[in-house]
């Protein structure tokens, strides 16, 4: 089963609000999930982002792929630079 880490879209008519979740690559966007891993809020002045630091990097470390969009999500919260990190260290 090959897991992909991708926005689940909610909220209202153009006032989008999205979950960040872990789900298989064959389940449909707004479909099950296997786990939640945190929010993203695009609407505002600034945009709210809510990341559940230990369970994203357990679902990397598990060899998840993230999406374009939560990949950069990850990036801006530095979720990605710890990844990348314990990479290194383990391949040493």
């Amino acid at each position: 089963m090959a897991v992909k880490l991708r926005l689940m879209r909610m909220g209202a008519k153009k006032r989008p609000f999205y979950r960040i979740v872990a789900a298989d690559s064959r389940r449909k966007r707004d479909g099950e999930y296997l786990e939640l891993i945190g929010t993203y809020n695009p609407i505002g002045a600034e945009k709210e982002v809510k990341i559940n630091e230990e369970i994203a990097l357990k679902w990397l470390h598990q060899g998840a792929i993230p999406s374009d969009t939560v990949r950069s999500l990850f990036k801006e919260a530095g979720i990605m630079k710890k990844f990348a990190e314990a990479k290194d260290k383990k391949e040493v």
